[in-house]
């Protein structure tokens, strides 16, 4: 008799890392992908009931607040969503045996470093939201269960709110914009976040993994220098007109929450241990671009 196939368990179905991880993860088995309407990560109990239920052999946890600036007065909310429901679903996992895959973020970093930040880092996050995600991270670690924390930065995708799309949509309306030049860190497309777990998950396979590793897109940029990729870029394939983006300092933008000044991830780990490596951040930003519909 033929085993049964692997069940997976997605939250976050409709995100942008959780709407590409339905298709990557699909050649590994049957893929439940679920939104808040199913499980409620505001609600750590329903969360752990919902992986009690279906039992599934990996859960990846696709789901966050990620309102940096709202989780400013909104940091109970954002503690629930980003620390005490994952680790309510470690816990779970832990008594299924299950794989428990979670995404952090660069955020948990304070941005003081001046080289690429490493696994074993301190961390010392400076916003309500790098708080709730680095004691996520902690919670998960202690609840027993195999996992593995896939730290990112700066997501963009073909669909969802983030800053690619956000930037095309102005520069359209727009005459000129105007980007923060001061922070640096890593862009990263959502479909290779998706296809780097995909591959990660199939060579750990039911090893004992309890480890923590940094995946984003190699190379570094400032908002600025993103602002004006997209802007380029897009204009070559008509997705917007090639409009001037003036570099601002974080001062002439103040935001409620604090932003790391300087939060680009090393990938050494991931390439000396795992053999894989996410390609440069320009690169990866024209095949994304490449994939998105004409206006």
């Amino acid at each position: 008799m033929a085993a049964a196939p692997m069940r997976i368990l997605v939250t976050g179905r409709d995100g942008q890392v959780g709407w590409e991880l339905q298709r990557s993860l699909a050649v590994l088995g049957e893929v439940i992908a679920v939104d808040r309407r199913q499980l409620d990560l505001a609600n750590p109990e329903q969360a752990a009931s919902v992986v009690r239920e279906l039992k599934p052999q990996i859960i990846v946890n696709a789901a966050a607040y990620t309102a940096v600036d709202k989780a400013e007065t909104e940091e109970p909310l954002a503690r629930a969503v980003n620390a005490l429901t994952p680790g309510a679903m470690a816990r779970e996992a832990h008594k299924l045996g299950a794989l428990f895959v979670h995404y952090s973020t660069d955020y948990v970093f304070d941005g003081s470093a001046s080289a690429p930040y490493a696994e074993d880092d301190r961390v010392s996050p400076v916003s309500a939201y790098g708080r709730t995600k680095e004691e996520g991270e902690r919670l998960i670690r202690d609840s027993g269960a195999r996992h593995l924390i896939l730290r990112t930065a700066w997501v963009y995708g073909v669909r969802g709110k983030n800053f690619l799309l956000t930037m095309l949509r102005l520069a359209r309306e727009r005459e000129r914009l105007r980007v923060v030049g001061d922070q640096i860190g890593s862009p990263t497309w959502s479909r290779q976040i998706a296809e780097a777990t995909a591959a990660l998950t199939v060579k750990l396979g039911t090893t004992a993994v309890h480890d923590t590793l940094n995946l984003s897109s190699q190379g570094q940029t400032s908002w600025h220098g993103f602002a004006s990729a997209i802007v380029e870029h897009g204009s070559a394939l008509g997705l917007c007109p090639a409009i001037p983006v003036d570099a601002i300092s974080t001062a002439d933008y103040p935001t409620p929450a604090h932003r790391p000044a300087y939060s680009v991830l090393s990938g050494d780990k991931l390439r000396t241990e795992h053999g894989l490596a996410l390609p440069g951040w320009n690169e990866s930003l024209q095949l994304c671009l490449a994939d998105l519909p004409r206006p």
